[in-house]
């Protein structure tokens, strides 16, 4: 976990305005930044920042957050990532965990250094290598699609890496997976006589490669092992250069191989990423999602690649959602990606990913494959398999028409989705889970159902967020007295995290957002602060307002306890100080309305 102070001083430090801008051209607005929506596409803008808060919204999509949301769900990083990613712009180091004080540390700033430093050799020499350029233009491939994806070339030869690295001994060279070292210590180049593709994380830091070999040796491709700068997992090739058509297009395409992302790019299919060597990880899929609304995932259309798919799709069952899309598109057995769009153009490839089969297509059309659908047994079968593979989907809609479908095909009639969800065991869907775990939530992520509020204690929430150095005036007893609420527990958190220290007033919004992400209050405060605007309050009553607020409030909490004590002493329940305070509070409100009576005169 990274400490809260760090996080709130992290955010003082950055600035929303400079974070979005380093990506998004932004337009002075009045008191905040304007632009085109980096999340949607829009030609109106409609995605706005506001300085004063430290925040940013979308009138179009619904996009909210600090700078360190808007550095998750741009650069699809995770919590831990982004914060990562923008202490660094600001020169503050993300301290240790405990757990991580008991591991040797390792510097992956120098790890980078070596990794950018092996990249720039490679790539001087491919230039000096006709060989090698010779093989990529056989592949079709032009200088400038080479250039784009940084693509280089390894020497043939035992240790060609010492001409980069004079000191070929460094420890680091091993640790980033470049040099091999045998039991008795003799060092020898990982990669040799390959086509290098250098992959980068989303900051475009090179942090491992794929070698392919130019003739028919073996491994085909070459990957760099699990480094601390390199988890295949977790890691995509080629998605820091196409996540720009992605948000364009709002779609991306997982292929398998590095030339295959390549040769796409090379035909103008700018959209496509590869995992890298690895089967399809729910990290992936989640990661994806974050970036567009559909994928596609592109494979042979053989056993292994049907295969394959398979276990793409149970990897994206549990982060579907229902305006999210996942598709398959399977080629003719004698394509790939590459050698599909070299021969049929890059708008066939297109037409292909646009018809790709749905999850749910691909799903009925395995289980419709059963060779024993048409026994009661094999019925029987065919119900628990769709029943297991079905409560791990967490998209409401999809999973009730998917269970339709099934149960239908298993030679039932269900009356309704509700009904088939019955009948094959599953029970209802609870509320959406934080995706995830800690302070690694993004803050826009939850919106849960509740009840109405009542409009003093959402107004008096709504005074604080627009002022925080309200938060120390909210007097205890409307705290103690009012009845629990979405709003009033949000307040009531917001002034014990202010009283314990454990939160700092500043006129920003970003510390409060950050310090609620995924707890209970995070949903109340984000849709609040989305209503809120620089002209929301009448800046000139709004000292009056907040004492009208809690006067309304006060009166409010009386009018219960009077309401409660009426009732005890009806019944004949009551205490004597009970009838004590029954009576005085009946006094006030005869003076009360006493009081109303002669300002009507």
């Amino acid at each position: 976990m990274i400490p809260e102070s760090f996080i709130q001083e992290l955010l003082a430090r950055v600035d929303i305005v400079d974070v979005v801008g380093r990506y998004v051209p932004l337009k002075k607005g009045g008191a905040n930044y304007m632009a085109c929506c980096p999340f949607h596409s829009e030609k109106t803008p409609s995605f706005t920042v506001s300085p004063s808060k430290q925040f940013y919204h979308c009138f179009g999509c619904g996009a909210h957050g600090t700078a360190i949301g808007f550095v998750m769900n741009y650069a699809g990083l995770g919590f831990v990532e982004a914060v990562a990613e923008l202490a660094a712009s600001v020169g503050m180091q993300v301290p240790q965990s405990q757990r991580d004080d008991f591991k040797p540390r390792i510097d992956t700033t120098s790890l980078t250094e070596v990794m950018t430093r092996a990249a720039r050799y490679y790539r001087e020499q491919l230039k000096a290598s006709d060989r090698a350029k010779d093989y990529l233009k056989a592949r079709g491939l032009t200088g400038e699609v080479a250039a784009r994806f940084g693509i280089g070339y390894a020497p043939d030869d035992w240790r060609p890496l010492a001409a980069a690295f004079p000191d070929y001994q460094a420890k680091a060279l091993v640790e980033c997976g470049l040099v091999i070292e045998g039991d008795s210590g003799k060092r020898y180049d990982r990669f040799r006589d390959r086509i290098m593709f250098p992959i980068l994380d989303a900051r475009g830091n090179v942090i491992g490669f794929g070698g392919r070999v130019l003739g028919a040796g073996e491994p085909k491709y070459l990957n760099s092992p699990e480094t601390p700068l390199f988890e295949k997992g977790r890691e995509l090739y080629g998605l820091p250069q196409a996540r720009s058509a992605i948000r364009e297009t709002d779609t991306v395409i997982v292929v398998e191989g590095y030339m295959d992302v390549v040769a796409l790019s090379q035909h103008g299919v700018d959209n496509a990423v590869a995992t890298l060597g690895t089967a399809t990880t729910p990290y992936h899929v989640h990661k994806l999602l974050r970036q567009a609304d559909r994928i596609v995932f592109c494979f042979d259309g053989d056993h292994a690649g049907r295969k394959a798919a398979w276990r793409a799709l149970e990897a994206s069952l549990e982060s579907l959602a229902d305006k999210k899309s996942v598709a398959f598109l399977f080629l003719p057995a004698e394509h790939d990606p590459d050698s599909y769009v070299r021969e049929h153009g890059a708008e066939a490839f297109r037409r292909l990913a646009a018809q790709a089969a749905s999850l749910s297509a691909f799903v009925l059309q395995r289980l419709r494959a059963r060779p024993d659908l048409g026994t009661h047994e094999g019925k029987a079968r065919l119900m628990q398999e769709a029943k297991e593979l079905l409560e791990r989907v967490k998209a409401p809609q999809l999973r009730a028409q998917l269970a339709h479908d099934v149960v239908r095909l298993a030679g039932q009639v269900p009356s309704s989705p509700r009904e088939a969800e019955r009948l094959l065991g599953l029970g209802r869907l609870a509320a959406r889970p934080v995706p995830f775990s800690g302070n690694g939530a993004p803050f826009a992520a939850v919106r849960a159902a509740r009840p109405a509020p009542s409009p003093p204690e959402k107004k008096l929430l709504m005074l604080v967020l627009h002022h925080p150095e309200f938060i120390v005036r909210v007097p205890h007893d409307i705290l103690s007295a009012s009845p629990a609420s979405a709003e009033m527990n949000a307040l009531k958190a917001l002034v014990d995290a202010v009283e314990d220290g454990s939160l700092t007033v500043s006129a920003s919004l970003a510390p409060i957002m950050e310090h609620f992400r995924a707890t209970e209050h995070q949903a109340v405060l984000a849709e609040l602060i989305t209503e809120l605007n620089e002209n929301y309050f009448d800046e000139g009553t709004i000292e009056a307002l907040l004492n009208d607020t809690v006067d309304s409030l006060r009166q409010a909490q009386r009018a219960q306890e009077f309401e409660a004590l009426h009732k005890k002493i009806a019944g004949n329940t009551h205490t004597p100080e009970e009838l004590l305070r029954y009576r005085e509070l009946l006094s006030q409100k005869q003076q009360f309305k006493q009081a109303s009576t002669s300002s009507d005169l």
